[in-house]
């Protein structure tokens, strides 16, 4: 079982990065990490848009060319763009193994800005994978409330017969 004495006996909600199980309840300075969260994606996303200044100025000073410094800005636009949606779109579902998500890897590295910009956003609103963790954890609940309920009796709960 959980060392955690709230939860209920059943399954066992899954654990998000940063808030372990706190958001099913909302207790363990749940508010407090939602913020420090927030912050820390927010100041990541800034600093990372500094790194690429400072990396767009380097390729002015080597005096690439236009054409160099074009397609470099519009990868790093859409490589973002497109990390930003595939990370929002995972925390209101779950994608199959067989899905395209571990061929989108290196976009999403490349993009790491779009994904850093979407984790702070859905942490404005609630731990990043909240809502379907919580849906699954309430679907298997149900379903273990309903197998226990169609038992004719719990067997451990039986007294010996005399």
């Amino acid at each position: 079982m959980s060392d955690e004495p709230n939860l209920p006996a059943g399954p066992q909600p899954e654990p998000i990065r940063y808030f372990g199980t706190t958001w099913l309840n909302h207790d363990g300075h749940y508010g407090l990490r939602r913020a420090a969260v927030a912050a820390g994606s927010l100041i990541t996303a800034v600093a990372a848009a500094l790194v690429l200044r400072f990396a767009y100025e380097g390729l002015e000073l080597g005096n690439v060319g236009g054409f160099v410094s074009f397609t470099v800005v519009a990868m790093f636009a859409v490589c973002s763009a497109i990390a930003f949606v595939k990370t929002w779109e995972s925390y209101t579902r779950r994608r199959p193994p067989s899905s395209d998500e571990a061929s989108l890897k290196g976009l999403k590295a490349i993009g790491f800005i779009g994904s850093l910009i979407a984790y702070f956003l859905r942490t404005l609103y609630e731990a990043p994978g909240e809502k379907l963790h919580r849906a699954e954890y309430e679907q298997s609940l149900a379903a273990y409330t309903r197998r226990r309920a169609t038992r004719s009796g719990n067997p451990s709960t039986r007294k010996p017969k005399p």
